[in-house]
């Protein structure tokens, strides 16, 4: 975000941690904000974009604002006796995955090796314009034999912060840089076998700085419309977790 952007981040930030606007209350209008704060009405957009997706406030009708609570009403269960991990063999590794067996003992049944699947750490990112659109590749993936939409994300360098390769792997990929980038969640796709952290990201718009440089990944880029996104997921059109994750926050969120 500029520096305009930015101040109105924070003012309106200051506003919900200070209790001037307190849990489940409504925020100013856009209207009203962008003349008392002096923005326009696209850049105050992607304001309350960022604000949503760091949960500060949720968009509950057209252009209406409210703030979120600020404590979970689900309490969180006390801890139970884990699993005890007795040791751990290799069975086949090579640089993408390997494969491990691992001696458990969960409490009260009898110790047994459990396969594990060791993945990379990878970083997806859902860029999002002024115009309420997603950056996303039309691509084959052999494993299913399917053409689908998807979003820009890779594998995670081993001493690369994380959203730094959202950034680059959104880059190469669609050949736009995002502009702002922000955390959502970290998840693991397959927890009952599978080890592989996905992280989601969140842009606000992007500059296009050239063509896709990853030859490999590279499929057609488009800007789609949010509001194609729920007919295509019913359509069997978006593929992989990430995409789904990072979509579905965007969605929930606006």
């Amino acid at each position: 975000m500029g520096p305009k952007s930015t101040r109105v981040y924070q003012t309106i930030r200051s506003w919900i941690e200070s209790g001037k606007y307190g849990p489940g209350e409504k925020l100013p209008s856009e209207r009203t904000m962008s003349a008392e704060l002096e923005i326009g009405r696209t850049a105050l957009r992607q304001v309350l974009t960022r604000l949503a997706s760091e949960r500060f406030i949720k968009a509950y009708d057209r252009s209406s604002y409210r703030v979120v609570g600020s404590e979970a009403t689900t309490p969180t269960p006390a801890e139970m006796e884990p699993w005890t991990i007795h040791g751990r063999r290799s069975v086949y590794e090579n640089q993408w995955v390997s494969l491990d067996l691992v001696d458990v003992e969960p409490p009260g049944v009898e110790r047994f090796e459990h396969h594990v699947v060791n993945l990379h750490h990878v970083a997806i990112t859902a860029v999002i314009d002024d115009q309420d659109r997603v950056l996303m590749l039309w691509r084959y993936r052999f494993v299913p034999q399917q053409w689908g939409w998807e979003l820009p994300g890779g594998i995670v360098d081993e001493g690369e912060d994380a959203a730094t390769t959202a950034a680059r792997e959104t880059e190469e990929e669609t050949g736009w840089r995002p502009i702002s980038i922000e955390h959502v969640v970290t998840y693991q796709p397959m927890i009952g076998m599978v080890d592989s952290p996905h992280e989601i990201f969140v842009a606000s718009g992007a500059v296009q700085v050239g063509e896709p440089t990853d030859a490999e990944e590279a499929g057609q880029v488009a800007w789609v419309p949010l509001a194609d996104i729920p007919k295509l997921m019913a359509e069997g059109k978006l593929m992989g977790s990430g995409t789904l994750v990072a979509l579905l926050h965007v969605l929930a969120t606006r």
